[in-house]
């Protein structure tokens, strides 16, 4: 019963449960300077040589400065579970990649700071999580590509995007005008050759917009820019004045620009690029009235066409006008053509049908417009039957003529009464100009003597094919009446016009005169019927040499085995070894004669008192000469 009372006097004796102690900090990284005495914490490592993101940071951290080291790269785990991080700066590194989903745990991050790196590319997920970003600094990069997601997660809440001084020559437009908060959006010093009408429209808290230094010609007109007449006054301008800073660029000073040059600054030094009237003067400076823009003007066009159902067609439109201007079709329908299954309209003014067919006959319109006005041009296309079939295993070609499939050759009948059945189905061939002989890539070209146009210098000729877009000038000079055409393609049609140029009597100047178009077509160039293909010639003169090295070693090897047989089994070019050496006895008697020597003899025992004297030297075939 005494054990009680002692342990009750010791129970006061032992220590009280202490309460829970926070967690003990992560210790700061070296070279690094932390605040974790009082909130917000922050870990500060600028320029400290750091080569990756430490990973003993304090999770806790809401500040932390990276700028100024060697980090190459931000891996997913680098920045995990920092859901307090308010700023991060990683400014002036050499990070060339970030990790999809590098700053997913940073949902309450207001500014990131990602500028003076190495970014070529920003992707939809490696900004996924900032919900709450309010800035973001990614100039001073190498940025060629944004994706149109990139931005989603901070579309709401960023209020200043830094993209200047890139190599972006696109951006997501449809992205940046969803930005409906941001207040400052830096794009200057890039390679933007454009931008779209409305990009900024929907981006009603723009307060300064940076245009500086890239490859814009022109601006196109925006709701937003109805607040630019403010900037008349610089100084003590409201807060809902928009800045718009778009100097360094080439600007083309014509009517597109008028909206612009009507807000009457006189504060910037935007300068003009071109037209070259206007050239190097200061956009300020340029009057309203020399604001101008040239209608458009159709240069060119295909002449009347015809091809037979199921073939291709191309009709060719060049209009030229400041602002460049631009071609569309309309079918003999009246519905406007564009790019479909059967048709393809290309910038350049070309419209081509893939397959026509009966009903696409008729005329079709080219029209041309820019903002001065428009121009419109028609091209008749006729549509006959389709071409019989040809027999696909036909073995049988036609030589060419003479010999040569170039050779220039007047059609004949057939020709002729094909060439009368396309006339009558196509559209009619101007007599003045005539295509008398042609062959397979040259042909000749006649027309009549122009003496009723005074003054002629010379005569140009055009032509093109139906498989190209290009137009071909020749000169010819005033006293020919023909031209031989050499540099033509087989199997083609051609679309050829002669013009007589001449001095214009009223003004002085140099006029053009048509003297009439024609069309032909080259013959296609047909092979020989005994030539054989290239890979067959070549197949041969392979096995052929192959024929001749066998052949060569077996004749070398059987050789070889021929010598070796005569020269007594020995390998031929080796002397043959000395016959075996045995040792001949002769009496001193002065017989100097060699003896030839048994095979194998054994040597006799001498007799018993008898004493000879011999002198032996060695054995040597008859054929030697022994010396005496």
């Amino acid at each position: 019963m005494a054990v009680f009372p002692l342990l009750l006097c010791l129970l006061p004796l032992a220590p009280a449960s202490s309460p829970a102690q926070p967690a003990t900090p992560s210790p700061c990284p070296r070279r690094c300077r932390c605040q974790t005495q009082s909130l917000p914490l922050s870990v500060l490592c600028p320029g400290a040589g750091l080569l990756f993101v430490p990973p003993s940071l304090d999770r806790r951290a809401a500040e932390l400065r990276l700028a100024d080291n060697f980090i190459a790269a931000v891996r997913r785990r680098d920045l995990a579970n920092m859901t307090g991080l308010l700023h991060l700066s990683l400014s002036r590194n050499t990070i060339r990649h970030v990790a999809a989903g590098a700053f997913a745990d940073l949902r309450a991050l207001r500014a990131l700071h990602l500028d003076g790196n190495r970014l070529t590319s920003l992707g939809e997920g490696q900004l996924r999580g900032l919900v709450n970003l309010r800035h973001l600094i990614l100039s001073n990069n190498q940025l060629a590509a944004l994706a149109a997601g990139a931005l989603d997660d901070c579309a709401e809440t960023l209020e200043d995007l830094d993209l200047s001084y890139n190599n972006l020559e696109q951006l997501p437009w449809e992205a940046l005008g969803r930005l409906g908060n941001v207040n400052t959006l830096g794009l200057d010093h890039n390679l933007l050759a454009s931008v779209p009408a409305g990009a900024f429209s929907r981006l009603h808290k723009l307060a300064r917009l940076d245009m500086t230094s890239n490859r814009l010609t022109t601006i196109p007109p925006d709701p937003l820019f109805s607040r630019l007449p403010l900037l008349a006054r610089p100084r003590g301008s409201p807060a809902s004045a928009l800045v718009l800073a778009f100097g360094g660029n080439p600007l083309h000073c014509n009517c597109e620009l008028v909206w612009l040059r009507r807000l009457a600054r006189e504060d910037d030094l935007e300068a003009c690029a071109s037209p070259p009237a206007l050239g190097g003067r200061y956009f300020w400076a340029v009057g309203e009235e020399e604001f101008v823009c040239e209608p458009p003007v159709v240069t060119h066009r295909s002449p009347p066409l015809a091809v037979p159902a199921g073939r291709p067609a191309a009709l060719r439109c060049r209009a030229v006008g400041d602002p460049e201007p631009r071609v569309r079709w309309v079918s003999p329908q009246g519905r406007l053509v564009g790019n479909s299954s059967r048709a393809r309209a290309f910038p350049n003014g070309t419209l081509e049908l893939l397959v026509t067919e009966p009903g696409d006959g008729g005329i079709f319109t080219c029209i041309a417009a820019n903002a001065a006005g428009e121009a419109t041009a028609a091209v008749e296309l006729t549509v006959g039957p389709p071409p019989p079939p040809q027999l696909a295993n036909s073995t049988s070609c036609d030589p060419p003529r003479d010999g040569d499939p170039d050779a220039l050759t007047p059609p004949s009948a057939a020709s002729a009464s094909a060439s009368a059945k396309a006339a009558d189905t196509g559209p009619p061939t101007d007599r003045g100009v005539q295509v008398t002989e042609h062959g397979a890539t040259a042909a000749l070209v006649q027309w009549p003597d122009q003496r009723p146009i005074p003054g002629i210098r010379m005569y140009q000729i055009q032509y093109n094919s139906s498989a190209d877009d290009i137009l071909v000038y020749r000169m010819i000079p005033a006293d020919s009446r023909s031209f031989l055409l050499s540099d033509l393609a087989s199997g083609r049609t051609y679309d050829l016009c002669v013009l007589a140029v001449f001095e214009d009597g009223a003004t002085g100047l140099t006029a053009t005169r048509p003297v009439g178009c024609a069309r032909f077509s080259t013959e296609p160039a047909l092979r020989p019927c005994g030539a054989p293909h290239a890979p067959f010639l070549g197949g041969t003169m392979i096995i052929a040499l192959g024929g001749v090295i066998v052949a060569s070693v077996l004749v070398f090897i059987f050789v070889l085995l021929m010598r070796y047989k005569v020269h007594g089994g020995q390998p031929p070019g080796k002397a043959k070894a000395p016959a075996p050496v045995s040792s001949v006895c002769s009496q001193t008697n002065g017989t100097l004669g060699p003896t030839p020597a048994p095979p194998a003899p054994e040597p006799a025992a001498p007799r018993a008192h008898t004493v000879v004297q011999l002198d032996c030297e060695p054995w040597r075939p008859s054929h030697e000469p022994t010396g005496p």
